[in-house]
């Protein structure tokens, strides 16, 4: 695409497939300022305010960063010098990103390696996204809802939760293997089927995304259960309320609903471009704190 060109879309261009993370040819901050034109204290000031560009963690907590990167900080640059806003520069070059992988479980682990990792139960998890629900949706200005239930026939016992707090959500989204035919209900979230080798058809997660309220609870469940009672089923489980986290788990479960065909996903996906909300505050915390408390006190 040439600049002419790019100066008066509305889109910026795709971003290429970069190869794996940790291979050679990756740039540091100074590489990618030096190539882009912009200084490094502007980039730090973006990823500080936006979250872009996109940086690679290494142990040391030094960036890492690839040619796409490149490509898409010089898209930001060009559209600020034909008049567009920062902001909306950066949220359309934010959008063309799609998440790295079609898994909330794996996502969060690769950028967000500080999260603890617990090993539950089913049922601790039923409690701990009982308290999600119900805490973020009771203060959440109209959030975005996305829950992953690995079978339909597991969402059909929270069939009745997810449609009240489709009433109060700005979207709400779930996912299954697969649904039976006869019980879309006409009120009630979006469904998404996901494909036979769909990555969270073994997950499972919880995410409500909201200006004034996050929280994501994300699980992977552990092979080798055949045998093993519906209610005592491991999984490996991470939950956080990081607006940053949040935001990149919400993506994830957008990015998955646009590729199996859900039509709003694509403008979710632009909406979710933008730069997540303040921190959660302590009382927030608190509050979300004692209800998962009760909820555990209570099905555990």
């Amino acid at each position: 695409m040439s600049m002419d060109q790019d100066l008066g879309a509305a889109q910026p261009p795709a971003r290429a497939g970069t190869g794996e993370s940790g291979r050679g040819g990756e740039l540091t901050i100074g590489d990618l300022a030096r190539r882009a034109g912009v200084s490094t204290a502007v980039l730090r000031m973006w990823e500080s305010r936006y979250g872009f560009p996109e940086a690679r963690r290494l142990a040391s907590g030094h960036r890492r960063y690839t040619d796409a990167d490149v490509e898409l900080v010089r898209h930001v640059l060009r559209r600020k010098a034909a008049g567009t806003r920062l902001e909306v520069a950066i949220a359309e070059a934010a959008a063309s990103t799609p998440p790295a992988s079609p898994s909330i479980f794996a996502e969060l682990r690769r950028r967000h390696p500080a999260l603890a990792v617990h090993r539950l139960r089913k049922s601790t998890l039923i409690a701990l996204s009982w308290a999600i629900e119900d805490e973020c949706c009771a203060v959440a200005d109209h959030p975005v809802l996305f829950g992953a239930f690995q079978r339909g026939r597991f969402y059909e016992a929270s069939a009745g939760r997810w449609t009240e707090l489709a009433r109060v959500a700005r979207s709400a989204v779930v996912f299954a293997d697969e649904w039976d035919p006869g019980a879309h209900a006409t009120r009630g979230p979006l469904r998404v089927d996901l494909a036979a080798d769909a990555p969270m058809r073994r997950e499972w997660a919880v995410v409500c995304d909201a200006p004034d309220s996050t929280a994501c609870l994300s699980a992977w469940e552990i092979p080798g259960q055949a045998g093993t009672p519906d209610r005592d089923r491991l999984f490996e489980a991470v939950w956080t309320v990081d607006p940053a986290a949040v935001r990149d788990a919400a993506r994830v479960a957008a990015a998955v609903a646009a590729e199996a065909g859900l039509a709003e996903a694509t403008s979710l996906l632009y909406e979710l471009a933008e730069p997540p909300a303040a921190p959660i505050t302590a009382p927030a915390v608190t509050a979300l704190f004692n209800r998962v408390v009760a909820y555990v006190d209570r099905l555990v």
